[in-house]
């Protein structure tokens, strides 16, 4: 199963919404994961596999091994095209 976190400024908004939408693009693509979300900080001190977040935040993921910017936090069909072949790569 994939850890995941959707993460934004504070963890509490922005991608609160995102990780519903990634939840749901897993699930139809039959990607077993785990998807929650999280501040920086708490990013950066988390074991997981994938972070997902926009461009701007990417550069503070220092601890994260693997990252990919998304366009939107609420776009659902923009974060599908980013990400869904990533997810697929790491699921399998």
């Amino acid at each position: 199963m994939l850890k995941i976190l959707t993460v934004c400024g504070n963890g509490i908004g922005s991608s609160l919404m995102a990780k519903d939408i990634v939840q749901k693009i897993c699930d139809e693509a039959n990607i077993s994961a785990n998807v929650n979300s999280a501040d920086v900080n708490s990013a950066n001190s988390s074991d997981i596999d994938l972070a997902i977040t926009v461009k701007e935040i990417i550069p503070q993921l220092t601890n994260c091994k693997r990252t990919v910017a998304i366009r939107s936090y609420v776009n659902e069909r923009k974060i599908k095209e980013d990400i869904l072949d990533i997810l697929k790569e790491l699921g399998e």
